[in-house]
């Protein structure tokens, strides 16, 4: 994950470290996205946003679109200031860029790659198919990027739910613990359990890994 961001900051470096707006050619974000564009990883979703130095937060976002000679299309940016991208290799061929507002100056803002479930698959409530189905989606992605950094790629261990409320603790009718907003849940827990019963939605659910 590190070398995909890496490659991203790499854009930045034409703008201005004190401009507001980053221009980001699309090319360099559909050269990731496109890894998840199969039935294997059909669940996950490349979230980018920009990391303030320093801070461990993400700089505010006002605006994030994609731009073309012929047009120009928003992007949708979270609570969080992340947003997602299509994978549109007609984009790729029509020298797209992504434009980004940000209310801090660019040379302050890192790039910042992550790799979580598309929102339809957050619910309150999963059966152990389900589990095991985002599990493997997980598994896939790390197993396919293995194959030739199999000496940098991690291994998938299980599954990490993070909820919006950071101060949320709770344990679920399967004995497993919410802590600080956060329930890790292990491979052998979803083989153990008939499923997983949350009081809410998770804002997202990631994979825990391990080198």
């Amino acid at each position: 994950m590190k070398r995909i961001a890496c490659a991203l900051i790499g854009a930045l470096l034409t703008s201005s470290v004190a401009a507001e707006t980053v221009n980001v050619e699309y090319s360099r974000f559909y050269s990731h996205v496109k890894k998840l564009d199969n039935e294997d990883t059909q669940a996950l979703q490349f979230a980018f946003g920009f990391l303030r130095v320093g801070e461990g937060r993400l700089c505010e976002i006002n605006n994030a679109e994609i731009v073309t000679d012929k047009q120009t299309m928003p992007l949708e940016v979270s609570d969080e200031y992340r947003f997602t991208v299509p994978t549109e290799k007609a984009l790729k061929l029509a020298n797209a860029y992504i434009s980004i507002d940000l209310t801090e100056a660019a040379n302050v803002c890192d790039m910042s790659v992550q790799l979580e479930t598309k929102s339809e698959y957050l619910t309150a409530s999963y059966t152990k198919e389900e589990l095991n189905f985002i599990y493997g989606q997980y598994e896939a992605f790390f197993n396919e990027m293995g194959s030739f950094l199999s000496f940098l790629m991690p291994t998938v261990k299980g599954l990490m739910l993070q909820f919006d409320d950071k101060n949320l603790d709770y344990i679920t009718p399967e004995g497993l613990h919410i802590n600080n907003g956060i329930l890790h849940l292990e491979q052998s827990e979803i083989n153990e359990n008939k499923g997983l019963t949350l009081p809410k939605a998770p804002l997202r659910v990631t994979a825990m890994a391990s080198s």
